[in-house]
């Protein structure tokens, strides 16, 4: 089986809502669809969501990648994911989101091709998993009324924004327990806005909120720091922006900086570094989180498949398609008030809506 075509397709989907973190604030998924072909009659599909407060990456510069690698796969072998890696080169961590979107649909003709569900060619066995859903950046008021609408849908666990004034953050979390309770899990992601003693001070005055964990409480590139963090604060730290690459798993382990792993295809360049950044976590004993950007049901479905086929990936945030205003996607995951079931047909187990594909231009 051999790689005969690849079509690349840029879309937009606007939000019903801007999205606001504490380093950005995003209108719209700015998306790359890739679809592949192979001379066998199968079709692979891979979704690029670019997300540039995190990655750098813009849909523009994910186009210009993908004509390069666009050559480097075409009459190429599509289980050869490890050699199209080392073709791209830097490629993997500028514009991750495209290779990822290769990587998947790679992997997608691989199940197909095995007639497995991509999960258990994985070697995964779990179909149903769980995620929580996310309140960004707004008022304290605004955001508890949030928390207790994502409740009143079945969700029963939330992740919070925090990142800016310590204060106001803190104010934030006293109006969601007081509006929806203790009986929901709460996460928190301050996306790199603290320094390292609002951090400590920040996390000791929010203990009292049964926080199960922060994700990336200080700058990416302050590994020292997130350590000092994660010795001083009461609640476990989780690495997220300091995690692109398998590389970056070493050396968080190596630094003891993290309790917990937040791996998103988004930043890893796809499936197969994020599988090695779960075994790196495996054999450091680190529990992990699978995430996203604001992808579609396309390559969060991908990221399910990864979840369910290792056992130390306990975490999902995967309600990056929740704030979009159309869903192009048929079959796939299916979200029912938190609780995501995959489908048991081959591959990812979906396609494009074909009147939604015939509005695109190949580019």
């Amino acid at each position: 089986m051999k790689i005969a075509d690849i079509e690349i397709y840029q879309f937009d989907i606007p939000l019903e809502q801007p999205f606001k973190i504490s380093i950005g604030t995003m209108f719209a998924a700015n998306d790359v669809l890739i679809r592949m072909m192979t001379d066998s009659g199968l079709t692979g599909w891979g979704e690029a969501c670019p997300f540039p407060p995190i990655t750098g990456e813009t849909q523009e510069t994910n186009i210009a990648v993908a004509r390069n690698l666009k050559k480097i796969l075409l009459g190429q072998d599509p289980f050869a994911v490890d050699g199209f890696l080392r073709q791209a080169g830097s490629f993997v961590r500028t514009n991750p989101s495209i290779v990822a979107a290769f990587d998947m649909a790679m992997y997608d003709l691989q199940a197909q091709a095995l007639s497995f569900p991509l999960f258990r060619l994985l070697g995964g066995e779990k179909a149903a998993i769980e995620t929580d859903i996310t309140a960004d950046l707004d008022t304290p008021e605004k955001m508890a009324e949030r928390a207790k609408k994502f409740l009143q849908a079945g969700y029963r666990k939330l992740k919070i924004k925090v990142g800016q004034d310590p204060d106001l953050d803190l104010a934030r979390l006293e109006a969601i327990r007081a509006t929806v309770g203790f009986e929901c899990a709460l996460s928190i992601d301050a996306n790199q806005g603290w320094t390292v003693p609002q951090a400590v001070r920040a996390l000791q005055k929010m203990e009292k909120f049964d926080i199960a964990f922060v994700e990336q409480p200080v700058a990416w590139w302050d590994i020292s720091g997130l350590a000092e963090v994660r010795r001083r604060s009461p609640i476990p730290v989780m690495a997220d922006e300091s995690l692109f690459t398998p590389h970056d798993a070493i050396r968080l382990v190596r630094a003891e900086a993290c309790d917990y792993f937040n791996i998103k295809l988004m930043k890893s360049g796809g499936i197969l570094n994020a599988l090695r950044i779960a075994h790196v976590a495996a054999a450091a004993n680190i529990r992990c989180l699978v995430g996203c950007m604001l992808e579609t049901r396309l390559a969060l479905t991908a990221a399910a498949h990864l979840m369910a086929s290792q056992p130390n990936i306990v975490f999902a945030d995967l309600d990056g398609h929740t704030s979009h205003t159309l869903d192009p996607v048929r079959g796939g995951m299916i979200v029912e008030g938190g609780r995501i079931t995959l489908p048991e047909k081959p591959g990812l187990g979906l396609e494009i809506d074909f009147e939604f594909l015939a509005k695109l231009r190949p580019v």
